[in-house]
């Protein structure tokens, strides 16, 4: 799929007269589709041969990206936010299951965690304008895989169908010896 859309873009390129050759390999594989599109919207509307569209590039531009900050979640722990938005999505950081007024765990077992964990990271989504149910992707870390059933079962109580997709690993270790951390990605 990503040669087609970098083959397409480099057709589109040619057959610009090369206007678009100094893009990056990485936008054109991206937005090879657009390019597409924009391409049939150039040849039909115009015969002045100008580019429908300013940049096809997605932005890296700092000022559309916006920092998430709440008091009703734990604090980052290092230099990193509590979430960013950018490009219509809002990135959550792992959550752990702190209380937020202490920064000490809820308790020491994976079943008060969790349930902490998705508390706080509902506070972090409602900072950010959104809910659970705006949420695209999660990644769940456990100090221990075999505590996968519990939090599947505490997990859904706070999502609807369809629920996120999701990938669950068990890592060597999380901050502070948390028994799991959850990030997550929602749309805007």
């Amino acid at each position: 799929m990503a040669w087609c859309a970098a083959r397409t873009f480099n057709v589109q390129a040619a057959e610009m007269g090369g206007a678009l050759r100094t893009r990056s390999p990485l936008a054109a594989a991206g937005l090879g589709c657009a390019s597409l599109a924009a391409s049939t919207l150039w040849r039909s509307s115009s015969t002045n041969r100008s580019m429908p569209f300013a940049c096809l590039s997605i932005s890296t531009d700092a000022r559309i990206r916006e920092a998430v900050k709440t008091d009703k979640a734990p604090a980052a722990l290092g230099p990193y936010s509590q979430a960013i938005k950018a490009n219509n999505f809002l990135y959550v950081s792992g959550v752990l299951g702190l209380i937020p007024q202490t920064g000490k765990f809820v308790s020491d077992n994976v079943e008060d965690q969790t349930e902490q964990v998705m508390k706080n990271m509902g506070e972090i989504l409602k900072a950010g304008g959104v809910n659970y149910s705006s949420v695209v992707k999660t990644t769940i870390m456990l100090a221990d895989l075999n505590d996968f059933k519990i939090v599947n079962e505490i997990y859904a109580k706070y999502f609807s169908s369809p629920a996120p997709a999701r990938s669950t690993y068990q890592v060597a270790a999380l901050p502070l010896n948390a028994k799991i951390e959850i990030e997550c990605i929602a749309a805007l």
